[in-house]
């Protein structure tokens, strides 16, 4: 796993009612088809090459200069697997070339689980689990997670996302983290 990036996340308190899984409580995905973040909020060139911030001190930094509340935010940290299927075969995955991309991985982090994030339209275009109802048919934690990163791996194998979004999909590891 590779470090990609931090995002500052409102955590929705409801479940939309189109995700069918009775095992979810609440969504920590990467995209923010459900929850609401930071990224939405700042031009895409104050982004690194994945499509996150670097670091916390940056994040806190950009959304000061840009008068955003962090108020309520919870902050995550992810780690993205090597390679990203783009439905047939794994493919080396890089950071996009012209943004500076020097993550600094945190001392302490929590791991939540893993996701399947898709590219189709930009970086952490959409989470399927949460975004098309893939949890609904397959076995996810209390937030909408896989809970290894082998189960990610054994459902992009078994085609379970063929009809959600277009890929590439990439699996990230999902940590929460503290602002300081």
């Amino acid at each position: 796993m590779i470090p990609v990036g931090y995002m500052a996340k409102r955590i929705a308190t409801q479940i939309p009612e189109w995700l069918s899984a009775p095992a979810v409580r609440d969504i920590y995905s990467v995209s923010s088809c459900v929850n609401s973040d930071l990224a939405e909020e700042v031009p895409r060139w104050k982004l690194n090459g994945h499509g996150l911030f670097n670091s916390r001190e940056e994040m806190r930094s950009i959304a000061n200069s840009e008068g955003l509340d962090l108020q309520g935010m919870r902050v995550f940290y992810y780690e993205a697997g090597e390679r990203e299927f783009d439905g047939e075969e794994w493919l080396p995955i890089e950071a996009e070339s012209g943004y500076e991309t020097r993550v600094q991985v945190p001392a302490e982090k929590s791991l939540e689980g893993f996701d399947v994030v898709t590219f189709c339209d930009g970086p952490n275009s959409h989470s399927p689990l949460s975004c098309n109802s893939v949890a609904a048919e397959v076995a996810t934690n209390e937030h909408c997670l896989f809970q290894t990163k082998e189960e990610a791996e054994a459902s992009l194998a078994s085609q379970v996302f063929a009809d959600a979004e277009p890929g590439p999909f990439r699996i990230y590891a999902i940590y929460s983290t503290d602002w300081d």
